[in-house]
């Protein structure tokens, strides 16, 4: 597929894959927001995927296309320590204005995603 439409649509893929993940994650920490010994979870891919790009930087096309479908995000616990008698480290208000963040970023995310389609179809149609 890289080679008919490029690797936007790939890293598009990788991208809104990341951002759900990161949704799902982030809604998991808020809820565990009361729960005793509970340690918040993140979500990284920007730099394994930026190593990854770097390492590659003087490749192809091609090249490029293996590292967006190789890159992955991970899902990772926080060791911080909890201001907390009960351990649980979850700060609420950082995760419901992460869950915001995300959201926007997906919307973004989406809509870019949209108009790379949009415009495909109108050049395949001519």
């Amino acid at each position: 597929m890289n080679s008919i439409f490029g690797n936007n649509i790939s890293m598009a893929e990788k991208t809104l894959d990341y951002l759900w993940s990161k949704q799902k994650i982030t809604m998991n920490n808020i809820a565990n927001g009361d729960t005793p010994g509970y340690k918040a979870q993140y979500v990284t891919f920007e730099d394994e995927f930026r190593k990854r790009l770097m390492s590659g930087r003087q490749g192809t096309s091609r090249d490029i296309g293996n590292i967006i479908n190789s890159s992955r995000h991970f899902v990772r616990n926080t060791q911080d320590e909890s201001a907390r008698m009960d351990g649980n480290n979850v700060n609420t208000d950082v995760e419901s204005v992460e869950l915001a963040r995300t959201t926007l970023q997906y919307q973004y995310e989406l809509s870019a995603l949209n108009s790379e389609i949009t415009r495909l179809r109108t050049m395949i149609k001519g």
